[in-house]
């Protein structure tokens, strides 16, 4: 049961939530607290479905949907995470994922992330004090058994879905291969600093989509019980105004995972990295 718990965190990491990077002070974009949203609009939905990899078999496993609900002061982020039936049988999963981020600045106000992944149950809500840096929690392993805490920031912070969000507005035009990204996010009571480098230019096949001109990024990861020592984890950005994610491979301790973009209604632009 423990290696397939493993398998599940870089899947999570699929809905750009992976916690095992480090930080670099080589990050050539600074960290901002308030970001215009010129990449996604109310009504957007992007389905992605996963992949586990042994040797020259991929095994579909399950999908992941995000949704986007647009109100007149903030936007409502939700993520839902799924195994097949078909795979239930091996590992059943149905995570929860939910964000409701500022309109104007794109920072969390509410976080909450429900986990159901084998025996293994989480329950994480947060309440955010941008202002005053603050974050007001309630963990544990169910809703009835978390426990609140208080937690003091020096800056402004992100969380797990907003961070995508946000990470989808980051002007990347002056970016040259090798440059990093840096950023924040705040879950299980810590900051996790980010870093994500930028790799370039690549048209990229998707299957059952085609090809499209995409931008490559490549996140640090920490070697440990998830990463062998040179593993690497790549992004494929869709290279327009979207910048919607379009294929994710990760290797992992036994085998390797991905996720493929499926379907896509609502764009608040249309698809022009598609050819």
């Amino acid at each position: 049961m423990k290696t397939k718990i493993k398998f599940l965190i870089p899947v999570v990491f699929i809905l750009m939530v992976f916690l095992s990077f480090t930080f670099s002070t080589k990050a050539v974009n600074p960290y901002q607290c308030d970001t215009e949203n010129v990449s996604f609009a109310g009504g957007e939905k992007l389905v992605y479905k996963l992949y586990y990899n042994l040797g020259l078999l991929w095994i579909p496993a399950g999908e992941v949907t995000f949704t986007v609900r647009e109100n007149k002061e903030n936007y409502e982020l939700k993520a839902i995470g799924k195994t097949y039936k078909t795979y239930e049988s091996i590992f059943k999963v149905n995570d929860y994922f939910y964000s409701k981020i500022d309109k104007k600045t794109l920072l969390p106000q509410n976080f909450v992330r429900i986990v159901h992944e084998g025996n293994y149950t989480l329950y994480d809500s947060i309440r955010f004090d941008q202002r005053n840096n603050l974050a007001f929690t309630y963990h544990g392993k169910s809703k009835s058994e978390a426990k609140s805490s208080v937690h003091k920031f020096n800056t402004c912070m992100q969380d797990m879905m907003s961070n995508l969000y946000y990470m989808r507005n980051i002007d990347l035009s002056e970016m040259k291969k090798g440059d990093k990204i840096g950023t924040k996010m705040f879950f299980d009571k810590e900051v996790f600093p980010i870093n994500i480098g930028y790799d370039g230019k690549e048209v990229k096949n998707i299957k059952d989509l085609g090809d499209f001109k995409t931008l490559r990024i490549v996140p640090d990861v920490v070697e440990g019980s998830v990463f062998k020592k040179g593993d690497h984890m790549t992004i494929w950005v869709s290279d327009d105004r979207n910048r919607i994610p379009l294929l994710i491979e990760s290797p992992i301790t036994v085998g390797s995972v991905k996720a493929v973009l499926k379907s896509h209604a609502g764009l608040r632009h249309k698809l022009d990295a598609s050819i």
